[in-house]
């Protein structure tokens, strides 16, 4: 089955909840017009310019805008499926160490939802890349590779959202915890586990065997697996003292206190620490797939801290003294 119908076949299948997608269909179609108008041009002995100023108007602010929809609505979804009763750390180190859920068929649902949720994401992933993809084999030009990138800048890529990385975790979490399943609830699992090459985690996730998904764990700063992770908005997964360093903040201020121009050690895009998304689902599923290695860290971590923090507030006190 072609792609476009199994992206449209797969949009209904929402029912009631009716989700934002790609209009790939009517982008194709734009395309396909615009393919026309490039034959006559050519039978014309026309040289065309990159690109064509006839659908571009229409084109790339479209898929723009459904982009942009796609990740606000994902983003919500998602954060609303975790938040209860998964809000806070502690509530969620109760819930999957000892088992507390009251309710089987909830913790079902959850997983279900949240299958669908990651599907409705790369489906969504795929469609933008393809569109874009035709797009510059229809005009002969790179324009569309352009918006790509100019689309992963401005943190329209689904892929990049921290909640992706969320529910991946959440999912993998979920089967680790052993639920009974069924064999229709089996299917939720295929594709998608935390994988180790070389000692080096990473998560991995696949759509139909046609799209991959690989999420490094490796803090770019330290080298080494990543401990008490948060995603910037620009989508890269650092330790969190790592990311204190980088933005030049102390740990008692947070992420929330580093400037504007403090840029990712990666992309080096700027504004990206504010609104970094702490990963609880990830950390859990690291603490239990790295145990070793994750208590020597949360040691060393523990002294570092506090050594850190007794450096802040001596230096307050020392101010204040001053004055």
């Amino acid at each position: 089955m072609k792609f476009c119908k199994s992206y449209e076949n797969y949009m209904k299948q929402f029912g009631k909840k009716t989700l934002p997608g790609i209009g790939y269909r009517k982008l194709k179609k734009l395309i396909n017009k615009c393919r026309t108008h490039n034959i006559q041009s050519f039978d014309e002995a026309v040289i065309s310019p990159p690109g064509c100023s006839v659908c571009d108007g229409n084109f790339f602010p479209s898929l723009f805008d459904e982009m942009l929809a796609v990740v606000d609505c994902f983003d919500k979804e998602a954060q609303k499926l975790l938040d209860p009763p998964l809000s806070c750390p502690w509530r969620i180190w109760v819930y999957f160490c000892f088992d507390c859920s009251k309710n089987e068929a909830k913790d079902h649902v959850l997983i279900k939802e949240g299958q669908e949720l990651l599907i409705y994401a790369m489906f969504n992933a795929i469609a933008f890349r393809k569109i874009l993809k035709k797009y510059d084999k229809v005009h002969k030009c790179e324009k569309g590779r352009e918006f790509k990138s100019g689309a992963q800048t401005k943190h329209i890529e689904v892929l990049q959202s921290p909640w992706f990385y969320e529910l991946m975790s959440f999912q993998i979490n979920s089967r680790d915890r052993k639920l009974k399943a069924t064999s229709k609830d089996a299917s939720l699992f295929e594709g998608l586990d935390l994988i180790f090459n070389n000692d080096n985690p990473s998560m991995s996730c696949e759509l139909f065997d046609s799209f991959r998904i690989d999420v490094e764990l490796i803090c770019p700063i330290c080298l080494d697996i990543v401990f008490d992770a948060v995603a910037l908005r620009c989508g890269h997964i650092l330790c969190y003292m790592c990311a204190c360093s980088a933005a030049s903040v102390n740990i008692v201020d947070g992420l929330k206190a580093a400037t504007p121009n403090q840029k990712c050690p990666l992309c080096r895009e700027v504004r990206v620490y504010g609104d970094a998304t702490r990963l609880e689902e990830l950390n859990i599923l690291l603490s239990k797939r790295c145990p070793e290695y994750w208590g020597k860290r949360l040691e060393s971590e523990r002294v570092e801290r506090l050594r850190l923090v007794k450096e802040h507030w001596q230096s307050q006190l020392h101010g204040l003294m001053t004055v």
